[in-house]
């Protein structure tokens, strides 16, 4: 839903100046410096992108889904570390905040979470919770003043090195498996007890460090405890990953067409055989069978962000974006690295670090398999 066409496109417009003019622009120095520099940091919040999913009355923007989605689509034509530091959180740094916390919690992060004061993160994944995110260890022991004791070992978690608030999943009672008694608070870095690792080293995204939180006797009050229930919080979580499904669908779409544009740009330029590579069929082919995977994408993500806007639910549409939207992704920069040949391959037009990039896509909030399962379980019991 477009709540004002004419802000919209004054929006899109604004986020495409700054693709153009300062992302694209600082995108090796990204590389490099495995950092986002902080004049970037201040554009972005220029733009907006920290609160462009949180309510305008806690000083975000309060997009709509569709409208996050386009603009989200527009965010990330250039390297994905700037949407993870500029946009996480108008999304998942903020979400089940937004979505669950109570009055006072909303009032005391989501203001500073819009402006890009705070980053916030999701602490959910562990070395054996992944896929079976039910299977998570950490625990939180409520203690006699109504407080909590945590303890615990996330690892993986985007932004954790830096992120200043942390949105901790703990099981609150006594069971192994089973998200019925999985709680989520909301912890502030400095909190004695917790503590995170530096940067991961990983294939691609520089710039966006992933990596550890550690919860050893992590004291926190009882309005740490997200909305103030114990055992929904695995109810929120997953609130919050069905609409970041979507908003990670559209980050996927991004990436594609801007390595699509690089490709149509060296095609035309390339020369061989005494003429552009373009007028190849197959060079012309891998452009097409592309340029359709990204129109589907796009239509299937905007679809389902109209629905999710209706108040549809959208449990099996998410799975089938989320699916569809990140191999499509891969797929469209394995062709492009073919049609750049050796220089895909190089350190040329960032074609390499793209494809290193976009990898991750298929692996984090639910591994392709989980959604071909989650879609293949929705579909033989009716819910289509």
């Amino acid at each position: 839903m477009i709540t004002d066409p004419e802000q919209m496109s004054a929006l899109l417009d604004a986020i495409r100046r700054f693709v153009i003019d300062v992302a694209i622009p600082n995108e090796d120095r990204v590389e490099a410096e495995d950092e986002v520099p902080p004049e970037v940091v201040a554009a972005m919040r220029e733009l907006g992108t920290f609160g462009w999913s949180i309510p305008a009355e806690y000083g975000g923007s309060g997009l709509t889904s569709e409208e996050l989605a386009l603009a989200f689509i527009e965010l990330t034509r250039c390297s994905v570390a700037y949407r993870v530091i500029g946009a996480q959180n108008a999304g998942i740094g903020s979400e089940c905040i937004i979505r669950d916390g109570t009055q006072e919690q909303k009032q005391r992060y989501l203001p500073r979470l819009a402006a890009g004061e705070l980053l916030g993160c999701l602490a959910l994944t562990e070395p054996d919770a992944g896929s079976d995110a039910t299977a998570l260890q950490t625990r939180a022991v409520k203690t006699p003043n109504g407080g909590y004791v945590l303890n615990g070992h996330k690892h993986y978690i985007t932004l954790a090195p830096i992120a200043d608030v942390f949105t901790v999943l703990a099981r609150t009672d006594d069971r192994d498996r089973g998200g019925s008694g999985i709680s989520a608070f909301v912890i502030e870095r400095g909190t004695s007890g917790l503590t995170t690792s530096g940067s991961t080293p990983k294939m691609g995204q520089e710039g966006a460090p992933i990596g550890e939180v550690f919860l050893e006797d992590c004291r926190v009050p009882a309005d740490a405890l997200i909305g103030g229930k114990e055992g929904v919080g695995f109810s929120t979580v997953m609130k919050a990953l069905n609409k970041q499904r979507i908003n990670l669908s559209a980050l996927s779409t991004g990436p594609a067409i801007r390595m699509l544009d690089e490709a149509i740009a060296y095609a035309n330029e390339r020369q061989q055989f005494g003429q552009p590579i373009g007028d190849y069929q197959l060079v012309q082919a891998m452009l097409a069978e592309s340029k359709v995977e990204i129109e589907a994408a796009r239509a299937l993500i905007l679809e389902t962000a109209r629905k999710r806007d209706r108040g549809e639910d959208v449990t099996l549409d998410v799975s089938m974006c989320k699916y569809y939207s990140t191999e499509m992704c891969f797929r469209v920069a394995d062709r492009v690295v073919q049609i750049f040949g050796g220089r895909g391959y190089t350190k040329f037009r960032g074609i390499e670090r793209f494809f290193r990039d976009v990898r991750a896509f298929r692996i984090y909030e639910g591994t392709s398999q989980i959604h071909l399962l989650n879609i293949g379980k929705r579909l033989l019991a009716g819910q289509n």
